[in-house]
């Protein structure tokens, strides 16, 4: 009975101190792809539209994101490039908005006209490219291609969110 005794102790220590190194490395640095959708969209008064992009960072570390080249699409009709250089760090696992303002070609206007004035929700694409730099990293360019919905925004005229 009193070998079993010393050998629990040293398995026990065995055990803690095998524990204890796989805590030394500390947090894992993972950079994963972001994502990005339309928060807002508002049609402005000289026909341009105000976009809210949202920009998520899936990493487990912060990014700073530097540029956003998005193709903007309702159906088959192209709806204009969503383009900012925000320039933003977003912390990991975390998301931010910014905002692009540009002017929508004939197809995009009427397809949002249509769906602001009918009350209902129109689904949308986005795909292009944003480019980030993860912390102490390399910038990189990510391929984007998302697809939602937008609906009017009850009580707010041109707004769809």
């Amino acid at each position: 009975m009193k070998a079993r005794f010393p050998t629990r102790i040293v398995a026990g220590v065995l055990l803690l101190a095998g524990l204890l190194a796989g805590c030394s490395n500390g947090p894992v640095r993972r950079v994963s792809e972001p994502s990005a959708l339309v928060q807002q969209l508002t049609v402005r008064a000289d026909g341009r539209w105000a976009v809210e992009l949202r920009i998520e960072n899936f990493s487990s570390i912060p990014m700073r994101f530097d540029s956003v080249d998005l193709a903007l699409a309702f159906g088959d009709n192209e709806a204009g490039r969503v383009t900012a250089q925000p320039a933003v760090s977003i912390g990991p696992e975390s998301a931010d908005v910014v905002s692009a303002v540009f002017t929508p070609p004939v197809a995009g206007k009427l397809a949002v006209a249509d769906a602001l004035a009918g009350g209902r929700s129109i689904a949308y694409t986005l795909s292009g490219n944003i480019t980030a730099t993860p912390a102490d990293g390399k910038q990189r360019s990510f391929e984007v291609r998302r697809s939602s919905q937008l609906s009017p925004a009850p009580g707010l005229p041109g707004v769809l969110r």
